[in-house]
């Protein structure tokens, strides 16, 4: 209903509906002008009509040309409506009006279907150039792409942290970042036309030379792999290298490479495992030392406390006086005896070795509690398995560094040890409430400030892969929290 009121606001269907109006009154004057003629059309003398029917292909066409296929078949209708019944019931010769009637009407159908093709065409070009201009933006909009994506690699490559150059296949570079001069220790200006063989040895020039016919031969290789470089001023370098084939018009033209300097992780890869092995011939160290005291020294002392027994049981006559000697050179050797067996248990606890790290703790905090006065708490969470023999021997010399440090130096009334252990990881929390101290921000400079007990805590904890977190202010007490994997 509000399609049909829209079309009727329409002035052109007005317009249509008086050309229809016109045509009736032409093909019917003396019917609806009361036997009237047109003298338009009366002055011509035609008998038959021809005129008006003609007349009726403006309406037709119009309507196809301003309201489309349905608009011009409904005036189609419109115009069979008002011709036909003349050419039937009031022509003077019926079949020739029939005839000219049925030309009108095709006409008016080819002209219907002339502007339906028409405006077919004109959808079709305009949807082609809308096509065109969709793809003309979408070639503006790559281009710009690439320029953006250009410059951002130009950045990316500039500004990268690793160092990246390209080599042509003969080895002279043709292409470096700022990286790549700090790397090798030449400006760019110099590093561009230089070949790779200024800073590889031998021996690093024979690997790449292997990486570069493997990868021209799409053999497959290992990335990244390591290679020591040697600088401008004659140091050396270890750095991680990946390699890659540049292809250009289908032919190999270049090698890209992106390298990383892991000379210091290297060096402390060294220190770590040199820091491991004289920690293991440390332990060895004290584990033969306590058992010599256990096994030699403790045994000659309990012998001589016997052979002083037995002489003072024989010898029951001695005078008062050399025999409170005698007694008094007794207690000394029990009271070295008890110290000896002290020094082997610190040194090495058979507990930890029998029965592993959590008997081992527990005998720990009663020393220390017992020894310092320091009332101590330990809360194991967690399964209460056995750990790697280093594992478990690394976290008790934490643990009790900790606690010794507590005990001498925090003046603290209270400690507590808590363990949380799972199936990947173990972590370690050593609270006090004693003076604290202000920790520095770098663990590093510990050992600057005297800190000895902390650097073997710290040194512990990288030998077992973790981390060690320290809290501590002064009047608030101290916090060590140290994780570890299992």
């Amino acid at each position: 209903m509000s399609a049909v009121l829209k079309v009727m606001r329409n002035p052109h269907f007005w317009f249509i509906v008086v050309m229809l109006a016109i045509g009736t009154i032409l093909h019917y004057p003396q019917q609806l002008l009361f036997g009237t003629s047109v003298p338009l059309l009366s002055g011509l003398e035609l008998k038959r009509h021809a005129v008006e029917r003609v007349f009726a292909l403006v309406p037709i066409a119009y309507a196809s040309f301003i309201f489309g296929t349905k608009g011009g078949i409904a005036i189609i209708i419109a115009a069979s409506a008002i011709m036909l019944p003349r050419a039937i019931f009031i022509s003077v010769s019926p079949s020739d009006a029939l005839f000219e009637s049925s030309g009108i009407i095709l006409s008016g159908v080819i002209i219907n279907f002339c502007f339906h093709w028409y405006r077919q065409e004109r959808e079709r070009l305009r949807r082609l150039m809308l096509k065109l201009d969709k793809a003309i933006a979408k070639q503006i909009k790559t281009g710009e792409t690439l320029r953006e994506s250009e410059k951002s690699f130009r950045n990316l490559f500039e500004n990268a942290i690793d160092a990246i150059w390209v080599h042509d296949l003969d080895g002279n570079i043709v292409m470096a970042n700022e990286a790549s001069a700090k790397l090798t220790g030449y400006p760019i200006d110099e590093l561009y036309g230089r070949n790779v063989k200024s800073f590889l040895s031998d021996e690093s020039l024979n690997l790449a030379r292997e990486i570069g016919r493997k990868l021209i031969q799409q053999e497959s290789i290992t990335l990244p792999y390591e290679q020591r470089l040697i600088r401008k001023d004659g140091t050396e370098v270890i750095c991680t290298i990946a390699t890659n084939l540049i292809i250009s018009n289908g032919k190999p033209s270049a090698f890209q490479n992106m390298a990383r300097d892991v000379t210091d992780e290297r060096r402390m890869h060294e220190i770590r495992y040199y820091l491991k092995e004289i920690t293991k011939a440390q332990e060895e160290e004290r584990k033969s030392i306590a058992r010599e005291l256990h096994d030699s020294t403790a045994q000659t002392l309990i012998a001589l406390l016997h052979q002083l027994e037995n002489l003072l049981v024989d010898k029951i006559k001695l005078p008062v006086r050399e025999a409170k000697s005698l007694w008094s050179f007794h207690e000394q050797i029990r009271d070295a005896l008890q110290e000896v067996r002290s020094f082997s248990r610190d040194l090495r606890p058979s507990i930890l070795d029998d029965l592993g790290l959590f008997p081992a703790l527990e005998w720990v905090t009663e020393e220390i509690q017992r020894e310092y006065g320091v009332k101590i708490s330990l809360k194991v969470v967690g399964s209460e398995r056995r750990l790697t023999q280093e594992t478990e021997l690394l976290l008790f010399r934490i643990v009790q560094e900790a606690l010794r440090n507590t005990a001498k130096h925090a003046q603290a009334s209270m400690a507590k040890v808590e363990v949380e252990s799972d199936e990947n990881k173990i972590k370690v929390t050593i609270t006090d409430n004693g003076i604290g101290f202000r920790p520095p921000k770098n663990l590093g400079t510990l050992p600057y400030k005297g800190k000895l007990g902390l650097v073997g805590m710290q040194e512990r904890v990288q030998l077992l892969g973790g981390s060690l977190k320290l809290n501590s202010k002064l009047g608030n007490g101290t916090t060590i929290i140290v994780n570890a994997p299992v």
